[in-house]
């Protein structure tokens, strides 16, 4: 009897994800000897060990750049991670070793290679497409303003991130990983993994060691998605903490860009090097502090204790498939009671927040008025370059649905579409209703009223149904790896038909989600969860490089 390839579906992945991963190895976790010298494995170290290491000139930032590409180029061609590396990486850390030499180390991530997403702003030889062809060529007047930080702090940047094409908001059919510049990109713990997106490159090229960590950015669920199903520490930003100056935008009142990483600690340092204020962003003048919060020091395994954790659990929709998450959380709920935390569950958001977050359209209101707005006022009109010639949305609507690599109209443009026919930007009345539409469903009546009536210090949910509200009202989430689907899980796919979304040993995540600035407070409860369970360990990749900074530097 035929079978259906539905049928046959799961068989085919087991048979490949075997493949792949005889082909690719997985990691050992076995520390590399040189010389007698024990190196890390990349897919595990640290910020910390890396450091190191440099200070102690038992590898160089070269070593490390050189690890990095030789780590890209093994698995590239199977999932589509990396768009560009840096053709002066190796000039870069070359001056930054000559630093180290001379007694200059900038800060913790000096001569550390980091990836960014394709949205993020460069002033050299890499193209910023947010993996669109409209914008190849195109040239800018500096660097972004997270990444003139990261140049600052002493970082490499490595390369530039694969990423859902326009950070998802371009197609109402695509895929998440997806972008015409970039290819499909797949996450790494099950064959044709579902990456989520729209960080989707930055959370597969931190998860297996391709950089230390890397740069995303969020409008909604944008880091803190990926992040979880890639099995890493996601850091979303109160929007203005970090500067969006230079980062091809969505919405001004929700864009922010921040770590993602594989421990809390690495995503804290990087945090702590591209937070600040930036006079090209005004939403950084928010800032209520001078001096930045010591977001390393707060990783206290104590973090937890004596804090008050509510629950919002009408936020809470089941399904079929959420059955493992729901268990695990129910576990992790354990795990922060034991930690000293008082919990206050079966919280609500009011009926009228509810219905708002999934009924209302104002959200969508928001989004749409500001991109029309934003993506002109805040990028296009200051490149330098703009070769394809395209200066407002229209402009690039056009460009994408004649352009034959940019796959329309397999992948519609129903997004910007449903944008334009809007008839109203951000300077339109209507806009501001529908914003303050979204202040009281996210605020008042939602995250924050909780947080304020009940004298919270964090909320807590599975980081599936994490990112929406606090994206409403700009506030920051944290999301720590909470566990992974089993292995006999019945695979799900995407709407496309193309990607697991669901499957075995895909992991997912916990956030912490707070007020407007309170990074530091999130940072100490997330990793005092982490410190407790140490989930990230207990599922490795299906493929990982082979490639060690031992093979490197004993070449």
């Amino acid at each position: 009897m035929a079978l259906s390839m539905k049928s046959t579906w799961p068989l085919v992945v087991l048979l490949l994800s075997t493949i792949f991963a005889a082909a690719h190895g997985q990691s050992s976790c076995q520390t590399q000897i040189v010389n007698g010298k024990p190196f890390p494995n990349l897919i595990d170290v640290t910020t910390e060990e890396l450091a190191t290491g440099l200070e102690s000139g038992q590898f160089t930032s070269v070593d490390l750049v050189d690890a990095y590409v030789a780590r890209i180029n093994e698995v590239n061609s199977t999932l589509n991670v990396v768009t560009e590396i840096n053709p002066d990486a190796i000039s870069i850390a070359v001056e930054l070793d000559a630093e180290r030499a001379n007694g200059t180390v900038r800060g913790p991530l000096h001569g550390i290679p980091i990836l960014i997403k394709g949205n993020i702003g460069t002033l050299d030889k890499m193209n910023t497409t947010a993996g669109s062809f409209a914008l190849l060529g195109a040239t800018l007047p500096r660097d972004s303003g997270v990444a003139a930080k990261l140049r600052a702090a002493g970082a490499i940047i490595l390369g530039k991130a694969n990423l859902s094409q326009w950070a998802n908001f371009r197609s109402d059919n695509s895929s998440n990983g997806w972008s015409a510049y970039g290819g499909q990109c797949y996450g790494a713990y099950y064959y044709h993994q579902d990456p989520s997106g729209s960080s989707s490159g930055s959370a597969v090229g931190a998860s297996i060691g391709l950089a230390l960590a890397a740069l995303g950015t969020e409008t909604s669920g944008s880091i803190l998605s990926p992040s979880e199903v890639n099995n890493l520490v996601g850091i979303k930003p109160t929007v203005g903490l970090t500067s969006r100056a230079l980062v091809i935008p969505i919405s001004q009142r929700q864009d922010t860009v921040g770590p993602m990483a594989r421990t809390v600690k690495d995503a804290a340092y990087l945090l702590q090097a591209i937070a600040g204020k930036d006079p090209n962003d005004n939403y950084t003048s928010a800032i209520p502090f001078d001096t930045l919060p010591d977001y390393v020091a707060a990783c206290n395994f104590s973090g937890l204790a004596g804090k008050r954790i509510g629950i919002p659990r009408n936020v809470i929709y089941k399904e079929k498939e959420d059955a493992p998450v729901l268990a695990a959380f129910e576990a992790a709920i354990g795990t922060i009671r034991k930690a000293g935390a008082t919990v206050i569950d079966n919280l609500n958001i009011t009926a009228y927040a509810l219905d708002q977050y999934f009924n209302g359209n104002a959200s969508i209101i928001v989004l749409e008025a500001d991109f029309v707005s934003d993506l002109p006022g805040e990028y296009l009109s200051k490149l330098v370059r703009n070769p394809k010639n395209v200066h407002d949305l229209e402009e690039v609507r056009n460009f994408t649905q004649h352009f034959e690599q940019e796959d329309y109209p397999s992948r519609d443009t129903g997004v910007w579409d449903a944008a334009l026919a809007l008839g109203f930007n951000n300077t339109d009345p209507r806009f501001w209703d529908a914003y303050q539409i979204n202040l009281v469903t996210g605020g008042t009546q939602g995250i924050l009223g909780l947080l304020a009536n009940y004298s919270l210090d964090a909320l807590i949910l599975p980081t599936d149904f994490a990112p929406g509200l606090p994206a409403l009202v700009g506030t920051p989430a944290v999301t720590v790896p909470m566990g992974f689907y089993p292995s006999n899980t019945t695979i799900l796919m995407n709407s496309r038909g193309t990607l697991v979304a669901t499957g075995p040993n895909i992991p997912f995540g916990i956030s912490f989600i707070g007020t407007a600035f309170s990074e530091a407070s999130l940072i100490s409860y997330a990793y005092a969860f982490e410190q407790r369970t140490m989930v990230r360990n207990k599922v490795q990749p299906f493929i990982v490089p082979n490639t060690e900074l031992s093979d490197i530097v004993g070449m």
